[in-house]
């Protein structure tokens, strides 16, 4: 029997075939609520501004940019991009009908690889790279020239008389019509208080401290600069404490006792010697980072106490403790004294009061002295003087960032006497430079530097009796002795100087710079003339020589009759002739690149190219003192920094700072 169905009954079974089961069911993510349409309105636009837009309210802070999506959604332009201008790139058409001029410039641009071609005009841009030397702006420079240009005597300053004959014939040798170096002219007036007496101050027994900062280039005289004045400080203390002892005496008078009438016969015995009241007190003081430089500085000083008459002391390493002891401690007193911290340091831990009385203060070479293996010891010998002291003196002839942060932070009152020359080489030092990986060094760098030397002790045949001084630079101690032994083995007389050396470093230095006799009794240091200076080696002519001397296994012959094949003492040995005769080579590091006075020497050879450019002003600094002329070679192979050289010549040529 036919049943009939409903026609919506019909229908639902249909769409049951054709639609399973399983599609009705709803998932987890269809039980969500939904999201509202993007036509609705927002239930907060009824709201009024948040709080801090209300006036009066404190304004929220501002987000900062520096991160790397601080840049985005920003409506208004920076301030700092304000002035920046957006050019349009130029098509061919315009490009091609610019000026001449123009198109060179963006070319120009183009090539440096900056972003508006900043990097070509800036001439010193591999050295900023290294940011080691603090910034003098040319304006200050300027200015400074103006002021020095208005002294030009020693009698202009307000030394006392003993103080001035002691200039010319103690300190600068006996010569005749010289004028102050550019540090002195500024110097002087300033350490002896002249500016405040023009204005009617006076000059103060007591106050405050006064800071300085004395900075100019090598060779100019920073010694003379600040001792002048620090030995007329402490001859006019002296007699104002005299006067003061009188003045005393006259107002307090004593009675003598009467005389004893039963023994008119009997001697009375004489009365003990009690020590100096300045016994161990100086009143100067005098810190210097080496050895060398306290006998060199000592020498300066002990020479002005020939006429000035005070006392000085010189303690270093290179003294045992017995004479140490006996010089601070010497009976008759003392007034300055000469040393390094490390030295200084472990005298005052036993005897604190040993600078009770210090008035003046000297940090020389303060760049040195002041860095991270210096200035703990250096800062607390100041901390201790600093009751006492009435002027504090530094002296450097670079002034590193470190250094001039370190001014800021803990001297900002300090008064700066800076040269125009600062941070700059003498433009009378010559610097050439030898390419290690040509022809005929092919990357041997001790043979090129062998090479130098005999071009250089070659020159000028006719003053063989006149010693020739060259000096090598290099950066490890360890390569001192390793080099000297080659030189010496191609018939050089040269000696290594570095910490490690087991020769004294003072009979070294003293035999090569002829400040005292050398080792020979016969032989005595002859004075040096700057009109013996022979012409500069070019890179072509110690690159590519014609005639050399020797080959890197053996010496050959040379023009000389003691290096002749025959001669059995041609190799150099300590105790034979050298085959170049007349030339004296120093290797040493940067031990004897500050500070240290090289007169005699011309010439010097930087076996290694310097990491910054504070080692090029001190190593070329050793030539070219005091006026002279000089002339500095360095060796450029692979791996070195030739843009750094490149304008380290461009700046010497330029008369520029190296900054």
């Amino acid at each position: 029997m036919l049943r009939s169905l409903c026609p919506f009954c019909e229908a639902r079974a249909f769409a049951k075939v054709f639609n399973p089961s399983w599609q009705h069911s709803r998932t987890a993510a269809t039980l969500q609520k939904r999201k509202p349409s993007r036509m609705t309105l927002s239930p907060n636009v009824r709201r009024g501004p948040p709080p801090a837009a209300i006036q009066g309210a404190p304004k929220a802070k501002p987000k900062s940019r520096n991160s790397p999506f601080g840049g985005m959604n920003m409506t208004t332009i920076p301030r700092e991009l304000e002035n920046i201008s957006i050019r349009k790139p130029a098509s061919r058409t315009e490009r091609r009908r610019a000026p001449r001029f123009e198109k060179n410039n963006t070319t120009s641009q183009s090539r440096t690889g900056g972003k508006d071609g900043r990097d070509r005009a800036d001439p010193m841009h591999a050295l900023k790279m290294q940011r080691a030397l603090t910034n003098i702006s040319y304006e200050k420079r300027s200015r400074v020239k103006q002021t020095i240009m208005e002294r030009d005597s020693f009698d202009e300053f307000d030394l006392l008389p003993s103080v001035k004959e002691s200039i010319a014939s103690q300190a600068l040798g006996g010569m005749v019509g010289v004028s102050p170096t550019p540090i002195q002219r500024l110097a002087l007036p300033a350490l002896l208080g002249m500016e405040d007496k023009k204005k009617g101050k006076g000059r103060k027994e007591g106050g405050e401290m006064q800071q300085f900062l004395l900075a100019a280039e090598t060779g100019s005289g920073k010694t003379l600069a600040y001792l002048l004045p620090v030995i007329d400080a402490i001859k006019r203390s002296e007699a104002f404490e005299a006067r003061a002892a009188a003045r005393e005496d006259k107002q307090n008078p004593t009675t003598p006792a009467r005389p004893n009438t039963t023994q008119l016969f009997t001697v009375a015995p004489p009365p003990l010697d009690s020590p100096d009241p300045s016994t161990a007190r100086p009143k100067a003081l005098i810190l210097v980072p080496t050895s060398e430089l306290v006998s060199q500085i000592g020498n300066l000083v002990k020479s002005l106490s020939h006429t000035i008459k005070f006392r000085s002391a010189l303690l270093s390493a290179a003294y045992s403790g017995k004479v140490i002891r006996s010089r601070l401690f010497s009976t008759g007193g003392i007034d300055i004294v000469i040393t390094t911290p490390h030295l200084l340091h472990s005298v005052t831990e036993s005897d604190p009061n040993v600078l009770s009385h210090v008035t003046h203060l000297v940090v020389d070479e303060a760049d040195s002295l002041l860095d991270r293996s210096f200035a703990p010891i250096t800062s607390s010998i100041i901390d201790r003087c600093a009751p006492s002291l009435r002027q504090l003196i530094f002296c450097s002839a670079t002034i590193p960032r470190s250094l001039d942060s370190y001014m800021q932070k803990r001297y900002p009152a300090i008064r700066r006497l800076v040269t125009p020359n600062l941070h700059a080489v003498p433009r009378r030092v010559q610097l050439s430079v030898v390419d290690i990986e040509k022809v005929p060094y092919q990357g041997n760098r001790d043979l090129a530097c062998a090479q130098v030397v005999w071009e250089i002790g070659k020159e000028g045949n006719e003053e063989e009796s006149r010693e020739k001084k060259i000096v090598v630079f290099v950066n490890e101690r360890e390569k001192t002795d390793e080099l000297a032994r080659y030189l010496r083995g191609k018939g050089i007389d040269a000696h290594a100087l570095s910490r490690d050396s087991q020769d004294r470093t003072e009979d070294i230095l003293a035999g090569f710079t002829g400040l005292l006799p050398s080792h020979s009794p016969t032989a005595q240091p002859k004075p040096t003339s700057h009109a013996s200076m022979t012409t500069a080696i070019s890179p072509a002519d110690l690159a590519h020589t014609t005639t050399t001397t020797f080959t890197p296994d053996r010496p050959s012959t040379s023009r000389s009759p003691s290096s002749s094949p025959s001669n059995p003492r041609s190799s150099s040995s300590p105790a034979g002739r050298t085959s170049l005769p007349h030339t004296k080579v120093l290797i040493t590091t940067d031990l004897l690149s500050r500070g240290i006075d090289t007169l005699p020497v011309k010439h010097v050879i930087l076996y290694d190219v310097p990491h910054t450019s504070i080692d090029f002003i001190h190593r070329l600094g050793r030539v070219g003192r005091m006026g002279r002329r000089g002339r500095g070679v360095v060796l450029v192979g692979k791996g070195d920094r030739r843009d750094v050289v490149r304008e380290v010549r461009e700046g010497m040529f330029k008369g520029m700072a190296l900054i």
